[in-house]
């Protein structure tokens, strides 16, 4: 157990942050986590759709890395609904966003992708950037979980040392 600068037991295990999210914090992280998957899906062509054609046949791979994409970006833009009036920022989202951006990569068709077609070619997207797709996903589900485990478990911490009172100086 940690003590934070207000002098508070700080939650220290994720099972332990989570049992204290209220009930808007859950729908949230589900709300997130399926718009997430359709937005990610419908332009990969995960969803076949007649807006969108794959040329590749998705990996046997992309369907669980989108799931636990989806479901992790939830859980860290949950993170970001207050249980109370706060107003407190935390830097460890920004690994959380990355991982999803990273994701649309990973899952992606590799000659689809306009960004990797116009860096590599169609030879060079199918001999260069497919092999490293699943390094992408990895990537991106390690973003995102570190995201919100370092958010869920250190919201509670104060990472700058409370001021002092009025009358009180700083040397003490």
């Amino acid at each position: 157990m940690t003590i934070n600068a207000r002098g508070v037991s700080a939650r220290s295990s994720l099972a332990s942050a989570l049992a204290q999210w209220p009930v808007r914090r859950w729908f949230a992280a589900a709300g997130v986590a399926v718009l997430t998957y359709v937005v990610v899906a419908i332009p990969t062509d995960l969803i076949d759709t007649p807006l969108f054609t794959r040329e590749v046949p998705p990996t046997w791979w992309s369907f669980p890395v989108l799931a636990l994409t989806a479901g992790l970006t939830g859980l860290v833009v949950a993170t970001y609904v207050a249980r109370e009036r706060s107003t407190r920022e935390n830097p460890h989202g920004r690994l959380g966003a990355a991982g999803t951006v990273v994701s649309f990569f990973a899952v992606g068709c590799p000659v689809c992708n306009k960004l990797v077609l116009l860096a590599l070619g169609t030879s060079g997207a199918m001999q260069y950037f497919e092999p490293i797709q699943p390094f992408l996903a990895a990537v991106s589900v390690s973003l995102l979980a570190w995201a919100f485990h370092k958010r869920a478990t250190s919201e509670d911490r104060c990472l700058i040392p409370a001021a002092p009172a009025a009358g009180e100086s700083v040397n003490g």
